[in-house]
């Protein structure tokens, strides 16, 4: 395991950094990405150690640098993986928002939550077309199966990427390609106490669990995905909810 490289996207902080410093102990060697904050990204550059993979920096609001992205992370060595976890979460009242603020919206969460991301999954399985081979983890939420009042744009791009997972899965099953999503509901971060505002003891009172996950918890279940034992399993959406949906 120790000679395979791995991308996770918005590495520098919340779940990302949790999946960076969880797949470093599994004997991977992760590559980073940040757009703004670097000084965090530096932090966890100097705890992955002689794991660390590579430091990248990258505005996923741009397609074309997210389309850049891959092929710089490739041309400092071998890539295995990608985790694509970078996203945004925006709040709008669909009906009662500006036209402005409604383009705002939509065209910032399906550039940053789908369009980026396919973008650095294409190059990534060009990559592993000529190298025999790799994996694909998307960060995926909850709401991409059931929707969420006051964020139609943030719960379409997430289904849209589920959905990307699954054709993909499909599409690549002959070939070595193997590609994944979890799907986690709230998740102890700073951008989910931006999205939850005063609603902490409503959210908790729809968890079954009591508890919002950790990113700990989101980091376990793609080191799960990303094992050898694993290389039956495509298309699998792994929830992270607390019990709060089922499928």
């Amino acid at each position: 395991m120790s000679t395979k490289r791995v991308l996770v996207t918005g590495s520098s902080r919340g779940i990302g950094r949790a999946i960076a410093l969880r797949l470093a102990t599994d004997g991977w060697q992760v590559a980073i990405h940040f757009n703004e904050h670097r000084g965090d990204a530096d932090k966890v550059a100097s705890l992955l150690g002689d794991k660390l993979g590579g430091v990248y920096e990258a505005n996923l609001s741009e397609v074309l640098h997210a389309a850049k992205l891959v092929e710089r992370v490739c041309k400092d060595g071998p890539l295995h993986a990608v985790v694509n976890n970078a996203g945004v979460y925006l709040t709008m009242d669909f009906a009662g928002a500006t036209d402005e603020a409604f383009k705002t919206a939509y065209n910032r969460c399906m550039t940053v939550n789908f369009e980026s991301p396919a973008w650095i999954v294409r190059s990534a399985c060009k990559h592993f077309l000529e190298h025999g081979g790799g994996k694909v983890v998307n960060v995926c939420s909850r709401v991409g199966h059931r929707g969420e009042p006051g964020a139609a744009f943030y719960s379409a791009s997430k289904a849209a990427l589920l959905n990307l997972t699954r054709a993909l899965a499909v599409e690549h099953a002959a070939k070595n390609i193997q590609h994944f999503a979890i799907a986690p509901g709230w998740v102890e971060t700073a951008m989910a106490r931006e999205g939850m505002g005063d609603r902490l003891p409503e959210i908790l009172a729809g968890i079954p669990l009591g508890r919002m996950a950790t990113p700990e918890d989101c980091a376990a279940a793609v080191s799960f995905l990303l094992r050898e034992e694993t290389s039956y399993l495509s298309g699998n959406v792994i929830d992270i909810n607390g019990a709060s949906y089922i499928r």
